[in-house]
Formats: structure tokens, C-alpha cells, sequence
């Protein structure tokens, strides 16, 4: 138990960067998140004809799918993140495209478990109205996918070289 706990203090050390801005993120998440909860379900907030924020508690996952799946929405999510914890030195190895997109889903998941977890949905509430509307932690998933796809996809092409 002390090997592994002195090898988490390391990591820590080591990464300091990344769990810090993990955490930020989660943050982030959670405070527009309860702000929602707070100000928004009973009114929307109109910036411009295509943007408003309107409280949405989604059971699903993107684009409706799987309504009411939560339960396994959140066995897939712990399965992903250990997955990310497990894969962290390989994605660290990839490049920073791929450490950074693999923290912006792990913090994007664990802002959505919570969710799931303690709600039992979660909270959405950026409606551009011609997509679905979602949140933060949604929002850092996508663009840590992204960045994990661009990632492999410069991996494959130095590879060539």
C-alpha cells in the first residue's frame, strides 16, 4: 500500500499541470451546473435568437439516445475513465494532443457521473437550438475526442515517416 501511495505522490508531482486543470474543469462544470439547478428551471436567459440557456435534465446521452439508460450510462462512464487511467502513459507517450484530450474527457466524465450519480441526470443547459443542448463536461468531452482523433492521426503519419 505505501509503494502505491508514494507512486501516486510522484505522479502527482509529476503532473501537476494536468490534475490541476482536471480539477478546474470539474469545477467549472459543477459551478454552471448548480448555477443552472439555482436560476434556470423556471426561465430561460435569451442572448441571441440561436443561443439561450434553458435547463434541460437529460437521462440519456447525446442527441436523446438511451433515454432513461442511466444506469448503464454510468457503468460506461466508470469503464472509460478506468480505461484513461489505466492508458495514461500511453497517452502521455502520443504526444500532448493526446494527454490533453485524454484529461478533457476524464474531467468532462467525471463531471457528467456526478451527475448521473448524485441527480440521477444530467444538467444541460447551452441551447444553441439547432443542436442538442448541453454543457461544459459535454462540451470538454467533444473537444477531447477531437483532440485524440488529431492526435492519431499525427501519430500514424510520423509513424510513416
Amino acid at each position: 500500500m505505501y509503494k502505491a501511495l508514494s507512486r501516486l505522490k510522484a505522479w502527482l508531482a509529476h503532473n501537476k499541470s494536468v490534475w490541476i486543470w482536471g480539477a478546474l474543469i470539474v469545477a467549472a462544470d459543477r459551478a454552471s451546473k448548480n448555477w443552472a439547478l439555482c436560476c434556470l428551471q423556471d426561465k430561460d436567459v435569451t442572448f441571441f435568437p440561436y443561443f439561450r440557456l434553458h435547463y434541460v435534465e437529460n437521462t440519456g446521452m447525446a442527441f436523446g439516445l438511451m433515454q432513461n439508460g442511466n444506469q448503464l450510462l454510468i457503468w460506461i462512464m466508470l469503464a472509460v475513465l478506468v480505461y484513461l487511467v489505466y492508458s495514461w502513459k500511453e497517452l502521455v507517450a502520443a504526444g500532448p494532443l493526446a494527454k490533453w484530450g485524454g484529461l478533457f474527457i476524464f474531467a468532462g466524465a467525471v463531471g457528467n457521473l456526478y451527475d448521473r450519480i448524485k441527480l440521477g441526470f444530467v444538467v444541460d443547459f447551452l441551447d444553441f437550438r439547432v443542436w442538442p443542448v448541453f454543457n461544459i463536461a459535454d462540451s470538454f468531452i467533444t473537444v477531447g475526442g477531437v483532440l485524440l482523433a488529431a492526435s492519431l492521426l499525427f501519430w500514424h503519419s510520423r509513424e510513416d515517416k
